[in-house]
């Protein structure tokens, strides 16, 4: 493995670029940085400080020499191992201590830890625990800067193994396309985990892979502050001039292992370690200082003293704070619902199911001008489906935004801009394809006002068709709602009518939460149908009666809403009434007035499109059972989808899904085994 000769030949330190007191400024935030991360470790072996946290002892150059030369306004995007960057950027080491030792006072109020600190008005927008994320966050709250033209510059923060992500490239790529004003930043420590970087890069070096972006790539001595300032600095003017990202690759090294808790032996030598510690960034900025008269003899020493009692006062102080309590986390999850008002009319007007939604796009983007679209092919043809038909000439390309064929990086980038004060609405050209958005949904949009102490919203829409019919076979037509259903902090919502599909698009957009907006192929292909010219929004968790019925209940969702209407009208001709629930939205679901409806008919059966198994109708079933077990005279019923993908060929794929004749077959044993 290569020693700290790679650091010769690199970027000169550029001591032209700042002052002696400049310097001494840098030099105190590097040993701030140092003896609170060995103070925390110290912690940790102790057992105050719990779980884990990763130490960032060794690359204090990195963090000191790069948030000098940002500007109150900027802001960065860290990893887990942050804590050196969150600190030079001016967060308080009282509230980050507190933070480590799950105290309610921390920045995340105890319930996020070391990897996810978090101080919005200092710009800092979070740390991560998955690897290579705040990339693509980046990229969001960059192009949010670039819309609302704050003049705001970015850094990105990641390690040399996240370099090997797909989002690196991704974010690369969409960051240059688009021009942001964004600083890519790779610590390389020489190691992912035990792995050694030259062992899993391929190319000359990270930086050297700018050039396929057409941005400015990069190496430098990550242990001289000045070399990162002057680096910085320069990437920073570029991009506050408009000419896009930079690609920085500073050469360091960890001291400590992967992360507190880690006890990994044998995969660095005594003599590596023992000569990246003599090349280490306090000492030789200590020295040059004290060789040019800068640091009077003694001034160091007081300086270590002054810091020891600032991160010693900041221990004692966090350690008498308390804990955070199980009622104070609800509040956490979810941001309050926007204002109820009451539903209008449907009227005499109709619209086909994508009108109404795309008149819902264009309605909320009037209305606000924080709201954008992004994705594949939605401007100017409006998507393979035509539902932002139009908008791009009327709200321009900045708003109704194209991206390239890069789900991961598009939905991450939509996190990071709503983090940042915008609204955007994220289309997967097809719902299969939003499995590739897994991590932004689950592990960035969902977690992020929680792990934050509820300090941020998130308010993301992400939307596109699911569902079979269309003969698109089965990585084009699967119903996909369950795998969101059992996510904390996500809303799902599931219009079936373009009434419903207008008025909830509207109050997805507006809702300070991420919303998974459910639509189905077919509802794509359905009539026209009764919707208010003017703009209207309907609660989530508020269920529409479709149908009044006396003998069962019927629960349905989506395009199997119409199908339980035509059960419905065939079992009235032999004298079975049924009524017909759509509960309009999964998260939150109107458990009251469905278990009311089945109060009222004494049956319950309950028909999605998804697989019965892992379902919808179970979760559903459970809940009718434990508030209504006494009405109920038979057992619920459930119909589904068999346990298969979707077929392609037509006959079959009409067979797969549960049409009315299932639906009724159902209700009929419901009624007659009472």
């Amino acid at each position: 493995m290569a020693g700290p000769e790679i650091l010769q030949g690199l970027d000169a330190p550029a001591t032209n670029r700042l002052s002696p007191e400049g310097e001494l400024g840098m030099l105190r935030t590097m040993m701030r940085i140092r003896r609170f991360e060995t103070r925390a470790k110290e912690l940790f072996l102790q057992g105050v400080i719990k779980g884990t946290a990763h130490s960032s002892v060794g690359q204090e150059a990195i963090a000191a020499g790069a948030c000098a030369a940002l500007e109150a306004r900027d802001f960065l995007l860290t990893h887990h191992r942050g804590h050196g960057h969150t600190l030079a950027k001016g967060a308080d080491m009282t509230r980050m201590f507190a933070e480590l030792m799950g105290r309610a006072s921390g920045y995340c109020r105890g319930v996020g830890g070391s990897m996810h600190i978090a101080d919005f008005e200092r710009g800092i927008l979070g740390a991560n625990g998955i690897v290579g994320a705040g990339m693509g966050l980046g990229v969001g709250a960059a192009l949010a800067a670039q819309l609302t033209e704050t003049g705001a510059v970015g850094i990105a923060f990641f390690g040399d193994g996240a370099a090997s992500e797909g989002m690196f490239h991704e974010a690369m790529n969409l960051a240059a396309i688009w021009s942001l004003p964004l600083v890519f930043f790779c610590e390389n420590n020489q190691y992912g985990l035990t792995t050694p970087t030259e062992a899993v890069i391929a190319g000359a070096s990270i930086a050297a892979r700018a050039q396929g972006y057409g941005v400015p790539g990069r190496r430098i001595d990550g242990n001289a502050p000045g070399a990162v300032f002057a680096a910085v600095d320069r990437a920073a003017q570029r991009a506050r001039a408009g000419e896009g990202p930079t690609l920085i690759e500073a050469m360091t090294y960890r001291w400590d292992d992967h992360s507190m808790r880690a006890n990994l032996g044998g995969y660095r030598s005594e003599a590596e370690e023992a000569s990246w510690r003599a090349a280490e960034p306090i000492a030789r900025l200590r020295g040059r200082l004290e060789e040019g008269g800068h640091l009077e003899p003694g001034a160091f020493e007081a300086l270590n003293a002054e810091v020891e009692a600032e991160v010693e006062a900041a221990i004692e102080t966090a350690r008498a704070e308390d804990e955070p309590e199980m009622e104070d986390l609800a509040a956490m999850v979810l941001a309050p619902p926007p204002p109820e008002a009451p539903e209008p009319a449907p009227g005499a007007r109709a619209l086909t199911y994508p009108r109404a939604i795309n008149e819902a796009f264009a309605q909320e983007m009037e209305r606000d001008g924080s709201v954008m679209l992004m994705g594949e092919d939605i401007a100017p043809t409006g998507g393979i489906f035509g539902l932002t038909a139009g908008l791009a000439e009327r709200f321009g390309t900045a708003r109704v935004r194209d991206t390239p064929i890069a789900e991961n990086v598009t939905a991450t980038a939509g996190v990071g801009a709503a983090l940042s004060g915008l609204r955007p609405v994220i289309e997967a050209q097809l719902f299969d394809f939003v499995t590739l958005m897994m991590d932004a949904i689950v592990n960035q949009a969902a977690k992020a006002r929680f792990m934050l102490g509820g300090r941020a919203c998130v308010p993301i829409v992400f939307r596109g068709p699911q569902g079979a019919g269309i003969r698109l076979a089965a990585q084009h037509t699967q119903s996909l709602e369950m795998l969101f259903a059992n996510v904390p902090g996500l809303e799902i919502y599931a219009p079936s009518t373009p009434y419903d599909a207008k008025g909830l698009m509207a109050t997805a957009i507006r809702s300070d939460n991420p919303v998974v907006f459910l639509e189905h192929n077919m509802l794509y292909l359905g009539p026209e149908a009764p919707v208010p010219e003017a703009p209207y929004a309907i609660p989530a968790g508020r269920a529409r009666l479709v149908r009044k019925g006396a003998d069962c209940t019927v629960v349905a969702t989506l395009a199997m809403v119409e199908r339980a209407v035509q059960a419905a009208e065939r079992l009235a001709k032999d004298g079975i009434e049924v009524e017909v629930m759509d509960p309009r939205t999964l998260k939150p679901f109107d458990f009251d007035t469905v278990t009311a409806s089945v109060r009222r008919t004494n049956r319950c059966v309950i028909v999605h499109e998804a697989p019965v198994f892992g379902g919808l109708g179970g979760e559903i079933a459970a809940r009718v059972t434990s508030e209504a077990f006494d009405w109920l005279d038979a057992p619920i019923e459930r119909v589904g989808a068999p346990e298969m993908p979707v077929p392609y060929n037509d006959r079959l794929e009409r067979a797969f899904m549960p049409d009315a004749g299932h639906i009724a077959a159902a209700v009929r044993r419901a009624c007659y085994r009472s």
